[in-house]
């Protein structure tokens, strides 16, 4: 499922802005081309992030994936339920498997971002 109310990265985050803070997570598609979540790391509180930059990892039963930050800010909040049960990834990514707020910084590069109709369209849907 893509969405409406996010924007996408082409690496498969979405982020939902709400005033000036982004909650950032993988999107359903990132989910199951992971497999079974195992592990989650994060960023920590106060980072300062850049667009498109490696900010942490996911780890899976298959694979080993970096987890790119789709806006610059500084992280704010991370998910310590993901972190505690990373199988949040799969089971919940567009809810409870978020994985952490940004205070963004620079708001134009949402412009950057693909929107829902774009990312279908990028998956073949």
């Amino acid at each position: 499922m893509v969405a409406d109310d996010r924007k996408y990265s082409q690496e498969h985050e979405w982020v939902l802005v709400e005033g000036e803070f982004g909650t950032v997570g993988v999107t359903e598609y990132a989910a199951s081309e992971l497999g079974d979540v195992v592990f989650v790391e994060l960023p920590e509180v106060g980072s300062e992030v850049n667009m498109g930059e490696s900010v942490g990892t996911i780890e899976s039963v298959k694979a080993v994936a970096d987890l790119f930050t789709p806006v610059t800010g500084e992280v704010v909040e991370v998910n310590d339920a993901v972190v505690d049960s990373p199988e949040l990834v799969n089971s919940e990514p567009l809810d409870g498997g978020w994985l952490m707020k940004i205070r963004l910084t620079e708001p134009t590069e949402l412009e950057q971002l693909l929107t829902a109709s774009d990312y279908a369209a990028l998956l073949g849907g």
